[in-house]
């Protein structure tokens, strides 16, 4: 069963990262985050956009990225992100497909293949 998300208002999360409230305003303005908002317009922030800022930080402070290559990065992380879902997911049809029988059995088949020719092919 799935856990209720747990959301962070921006003053917990500026304690908690040590970055000034105007710095998490300003990279939210930049769209280097983008927390939720509750009914009153508050921002609040869930695991993901910590861990989002958490890279943040590390790009900026230990690796003295500026705010473009972070976005350049961030964005780069996200579309390997989905270059590897879909490549699973490709990954997942075509075992599918390999694992099942062919269309026309070998035996009515137009070029007759001698069973030991065939060899198979172990996954990686």
């Amino acid at each position: 069963m799935k856990s209720k998300p747990r959301y962070r208002m921006i003053s917990w999360v500026a304690e908690r990262f040590n970055v000034h409230p105007q710095t998490l305003r300003l990279w939210e303005r930049e769209g280097l985050l983008s927390p939720a908002r509750s009914q009153g317009n508050t921002r609040l922030y869930d695991e993901e956009a910590c861990d989002r800022l958490e890279t943040i930080i590390a790009l900026t402070r230990d690796l003295g990225v500026n705010l473009a290559g972070v976005e350049i990065i961030l964005n780069l992380r996200e579309q390997v992100r989905r270059l590897q879902s879909e490549n699973e997911m490709l990954a997942g049809v075509l075992r599918r497909q390999v694992g099942t029988p062919n269309e026309v059995p070998r035996y009515h088949a137009i070029v007759r293949v001698g069973s030991g020719t065939l060899k198979v092919v172990e996954e990686e």
